[in-house]
Order: structure tokens, then sequence, then C-alpha cells
């Protein structure tokens, strides 16, 4: 996996915590800049500790995962990448917008809330953490896995800020609609993975 593939995986895992973020500024168009920085600041931290938490577990089969790794990549991402399509369409249909609970809940809770919103749009990271596992034992995973992490984790970051930021100027149309891109780059990268094993 090359850096600019890593860097589109950090996108796509990034779009609930995009999601999430731009209902969060929309919640609060007065939030200062500070609030908007530790949002995106806890978001791209999970991101970056999520994966290596996958990877170590997963090292604890690693003769498994080195057998089967372009298969496991395409299964784990594609899983991932169809359960982030499918969530968001589903929400679509019922014309039920992910931001209409946040916007009310914004307003209570502090850190602790932050830290929860947090890990829930960081999990998918964890399965992602055994993909990385399985491209270091095929030898194709050009960064080390911390590096990749942290490279998930800035892209996090850096996506997080901007929708924070822009929910509060911006309607919820890229909250409804990030997760379907994010779900369709995730299958696309593990199609690749499991083409280039064949």
């Amino acid at each position: 996996m090359a850096v600019w593939e890593i860097i589109l995986l950090g996108a796509a895992l990034a779009m609930d915590a995009v999601a999430v973020g731009m209902a969060v500024g929309m919640a609060e168009p007065k939030m200062h800049f500070g609030k908007a920085f530790e949002t995106a600041g806890a978001f791209g931290l999970f991101q970056f500790f999520m994966p290596l938490v996958g990877y170590l577990a997963g090292s604890m089969f690693s003769s498994f995962v080195s057998s089967f790794a372009p298969v496991l990549s395409f299964l784990i991402l594609s899983f991932l990448g169809g359960k982030m399509i499918y969530e968001c369409l589903k929400e679509l249909f019922e014309k039920h917008r992910p931001h209409s609970f946040e916007r009310g809940a914004a307003k209570r809770g502090g850190a602790l809330k932050l830290l929860v919103q947090a890990f829930a749009t960081s999990v998918d990271a964890l399965a992602v953490g055994v993909t990385l596992l399985a491209l270091e034992k095929s030898g194709s995973l050009a960064l080390s896995p911390v590096h990749t992490a942290l490279v998930i984790g800035a892209v996090t970051f850096v996506l997080s800020l901007a929708s924070v930021l822009a929910g509060k100027k911006a309607g919820a149309y890229l909250a409804d609609k990030a997760e379907i891109l994010g779900g369709a780059v995730l299958i696309l990268i593990g199609l690749k993975i499991l083409m280039e094993s064949v």
C-alpha cells in the first residue's frame, strides 16, 4: 500500500468523524477555534491509536494473517466500506439526518461526550489494524504500522477540523453524503489489494 493509498484510507476512515464534526459545528455556531481544535484532536488521536490496537491484536494470529493477507484485507475493507454505505443510505431513505440527535446533544456534556464520539467514530480503524498487519506480512506496506497510523490520525485531524469549521457555516449536505464516499474508497482499496495478489 503506497503512501497516497494510506492517505486515502485515512480519509475514508475519517468520514464518520467528518459527519459528527460537522454536526457538532452546526450545533454550536459560536464555537471558538480552541474547542474545534480539541474536537478534531480527539478524533485524530483515536484514529491513530485504534489501528495500532488492531495491529497488536492481529499479531497474536500472525500465521493465519500472513497466509490469507490479500483476501483478509479485501474482506475487512469491503465489509467496513459496505457498512458505511448501507448505514448512510438507510439514514437518507428514512429522511433522518445523523446530525439531528447531535444538534440537541452537542450542547450537553463535555469531555466525556467528546471521548465517546471519538471512540465511536474510530471503531472501524480497529479492524483496519489487522489489515495493516496483513499488508506488512506480505511486504506491501510502504510505511511502518506506526507511521501509517500517524498518517491516518493526521488526515482525520485535518478533515475533522475542517468539518467542524464548515459545520458552523454550511448545511448538512456533506454530513449526509460523506460516508458513501468513504465506504466506496475503502472497497476500492480492498479490491486493489486483492487484484495485486492474483
